[in-house]
Formats: structure tokens, sequence, C-alpha cells
């Protein structure tokens, strides 16, 4: 977001969601986010959702 000047509020409206989501979604102490949801947030940046299992 920082590479991109994207801020919370205007990921918030590419995402057509709350800024008060946006930060839910980014606070690394909230489990309560689903996949499709992170997926969405990183195609608004320019970025790829990759999920790796170790």
């Amino acid at each position: 977001m920082k590479e991109k000047n994207i801020s919370r509020n205007n990921l918030a409206q590419r995402m057509k969601t709350s800024r008060s989501q946006i930060g839910r979604l980014l606070d690394p102490k909230d489990g309560n986010v689903t996949l499709t949801t992170l997926q969405r947030a990183a195609q608004m940046i320019g970025r790829s959702l990759r999920l790796e299992l170790v």
C-alpha cells in the first residue's frame, strides 16, 4: 500500500467496504478474515495472494 500510495480509506472505497473493515483486515491479531477478502485486497493493490503450508 505504501509503494502505491494507497490509504486505508482509498482501499475501502475500491473494495466497496468500510474503513473499519480494512482496519480489521490489516490487523495481524484479528484472525477473522476470509481468504476471499485477502485475495480481493491483494488485487486492489496490484498483488496476488499466495498461501503456503509448510
